[in-house]
């Protein structure tokens, strides 16, 4: 057994409705494939050189989005190609496929493994969310709860220097070396990276505030949430409040949905948080949720496979609906709260509820996951690489990534985006 290396999760459930190739037959929302295998021992450098060269061209034919133009494909190749042979163990293969990965400058890519110092996923093992502004770094949002909060950071804030390292310096060197250096997404998927850390590390920043700058300390992605796949509660006794812990990925979610669902019938309006869900999930949990607000078969969302053999082409277009479940229907003014850590599932789940007009949205951007992810597992090592390789929409053409909330509220003191829905909600 290698030591340090860690799996992210079953190719069910770890982010998106998968189609998994090279494990099990591709579908549209995933199968019940076998975690993988323990990793092998005593492979040759030829045997990691063949996995690289199928990663980089399963990238090159799958992946849905190099219209980005941040990064020269065939370069990367020639940058990191001659590595693959030299690495020293399974780990130090893991590393270079991370920064195979790393050079699309997309949150949503990424492997199925990782090790004892990999990069966190960003937004599931992330604090904060920040981006570029006027020149200057800023967070702009907090996870509740997170460290992050406990150290004291706040939306607002300008970063001067993460882990000793001024801010611009510090992107700088944290972006692949084949990504151009001034494409504004790939600086702002780098800071976001460097908030996000490490495995086993923490994170050091240096922030301006209103009376100065300070130094902040924390440990990123050490939430607390109750092991159940959700909770459930009433709010004055007349709306319904149903709160979602990461669970769009779990079976068990969909039978305490449906318990939920009986003990607020009565309700006159029901509140779905889902600002709480950065991991993603499937499709195949997520659709019996929402199966219990419609009363007929609705399109929930628009799926898109480009042809990128022939570029330029429309691809192969379908639209997925979401069928009526009993044993009643759910049919009180229902609304949707959503933030930064309301990713892929998560996304399509509001955007469905918004296109199907069965719910109003609430919160800010949501994390922005691009796409529905496919999976290939390597011959040799049997590493799960894991890339968007068809772009998502509402049903009203805009791209998942770039929905906004109708309803969008800033955050306050104390929570003013549930205020604000319980009071949309009351009035009718």
């Amino acid at each position: 057994m290698v030591r340090g290396i860690g799996w992210n999760g079953p190719l069910r459930g770890s982010r998106e409705a998968l189609l998994v190739s090279a494990v099990c037959v591709t579908g549209l929302v995933g199968c019940d494939a076998v975690q993988p295998p323990e990793p092998p021992e005593g492979l040759t450098p030829d045997a990691y050189a063949e996995d690289f060269d199928e990663a980089w061209a399963f990238i090159r034919d799958a992946y849905a989005y190099f219209d980005q133009e941040a990064v020269d494909w065939e370069r990367v190749r020639v940058v990191l190609r001659p590595r693959a042979a030299e690495v020293p163990d399974h780990a130090g293969f893991v590393g270079l496929l991370e920064e195979l990965l790393e050079h699309l400058c997309d949150h949503h890519a990424h492997l199925g493994v990782n090790t004892s110092s990999s990069p966190r996923l960003v937004p599931s093992g992330a604090d904060l969310w920040a981006a570029h502004r006027l020149g200057k770094a800023v967070i702009t949002a907090v996870r509740a709860g997170s460290g992050g909060e406990r150290s004291g950071l706040r939306p607002g804030m300008q970063i001067v220097s993460i882990d000793g390292s001024p801010v611009a310096a510090a992107v700088d060197e944290r972006l692949p070396q084949a990504v151009k250096r001034d494409h504004a997404a790939a600086r702002d998927w780098a800071l976001r990276t460097l908030l996000a850390g490490r495995h086993g590390a923490s994170v050091r920043l240096e922030v301006e505030t209103e009376s100065g700058r300070v130094d902040a300390a924390f440990e990123p992605g050490t939430m607390n949430r109750p092991d159940a796949p959700l909770t459930a509660s009433r709010l004055d006794g007349e709306v319904g409040y149903v709160r979602l812990h990461d669970s769009l990925g779990q079976d068990a979610l969909v039978p305490a949905w449906d318990a939920a669902l009986a003990s607020l019938q009565d309700t006159g309006g029901l509140i779905i948080d889902l600002r709480d869900t950065p991991g993603g999930g499937d499709a195949v949990v997520a659709r019996p949720l929402m199966g219990r607000l419609v009363a007929s078969a609705l399109p929930y969302q628009r799926h898109v496979r480009p042809d990128l053999r022939r570029l330029g082409t429309p691809g192969r277009t379908w639209t997925a609906k979401v069928n009526p479940r009993g044993p009643f229907t759910y049919d009180r003014p229902v609304a949707v709260l959503v933030g930064r850590w309301t990713g892929s599932m998560g996304e399509g789940v509001a955007i469905g509820l918004d296109g199907m007009q069965r719910a109003d949205v609430f919160g800010s951007p949501m994390a922005g996951l691009r796409g529905a992810i496919e999976t290939l597992a390597l011959k040799h090592t049997k590493i799960p690489v894991r890339v968007p390789a068809e772009r998502l929409y509402h049903v009203d053409g805009t791209p998942r990534e770039a929905f906004r909330p109708p309803f969008s509220v800033e955050a306050g003191q104390g929570d003013t985006l549930l205020e604000a829905a319980v009071k949309r909600l009351r009035r009718g």
